[in-house]
């Protein structure tokens, strides 16, 4: 771990922590003597970090401190570039444009060795199957799910079997070739799953579901198995 990484990782634990934490445990836990520890720390609060404490009590960071610039570890790093191609490649038109100006916005806060690290990483997406339709609705359905909005919706089954239902979305998944809304739906009385590719069309109601989006969530994953991401 380079001292960029350790001081990092410090103000990380610290920020973890609500009471004062030992020095010998903080060492411990980075890995590093006691004396290392303390000159990271002199360094922190060098650097504006409201690090109190001292040797034999415990050490606690008053909130409001970020470490600039920006840093990460190489495998956070590969993990971000890897994940903003891929939606860049397999997401909406919306967040396809969003993350390559997310991926942009972190480059140019990066230290130059990260950066360039960032900017030749080997780690590539490769090309999937076609996406089925309904790329228009998309960007609608997620607005109503930060929102918390009821859709209506023209809908067909796998039948082809056309139906008006009202529902309440409170996910989006994206799979390799569909997306698929997870919502409630008032006509079924219970969860549904719904392709986007086959909303034939769609309309915000505006008018609030009346259970909060992170309550349906957990009720959906306990009900369907799906586990917490």
């Amino acid at each position: 771990m380079s001292r960029a990484e350790r001081l990092l990782s410090l103000i990380e634990i610290l920020h973890r922590r609500r009471a004062p934490v030992s020095g010998a445990k903080l060492a411990e836990e980075l890995g590093v003597s006691l004396r290392s520890l303390y000159r990271d720390i002199a360094t922190l609060q060098g650097q504006g970090a409201t690090i109190e404490g001292e040797a034999g009590v415990g050490y606690i960071l008053k909130p409001g401190f970020l470490l600039p610039p920006l840093m990460f570890s190489e495998p956070e790093i590969e993990a971000i570039v890897l994940g903003s191609r891929w939606v860049a490649q397999r997401g909406d038109g919306e967040l396809s444009t969003a993350a390559r100006n997310a991926l942009a916005k972190i480059l140019t806060v990066l230290p130059a060795d990260l950066r360039s690290q960032a900017e030749l990483s080997a780690l590539i997406v490769g090309p999937g199957e076609p996406i089925a339709a309904g790329e228009r609705e998309i960007g609608a359905i997620r607005k109503a799910i930060r929102a918390e909005r009821k859709l209506s919706i023209a809908y067909r089954d796998g039948a082809a079997q056309a139906t008006r239902r009202t529902i309440w979305p409170f996910a989006l998944a994206y799979f390799d070739r569909v997306r698929v809304v997870a919502a409630w739906c008032e006509l079924r009385d219970g969860f549904r799953h719904f392709r986007t590719d086959r909303i034939d069309a769609l309309e915000v109601v505006d008018e609030r579901y009346p259970r909060r989006r992170a309550v349906l969530q957990k009720e959906w994953r306990a009900a369907e198995g799906v586990p917490p991401q």
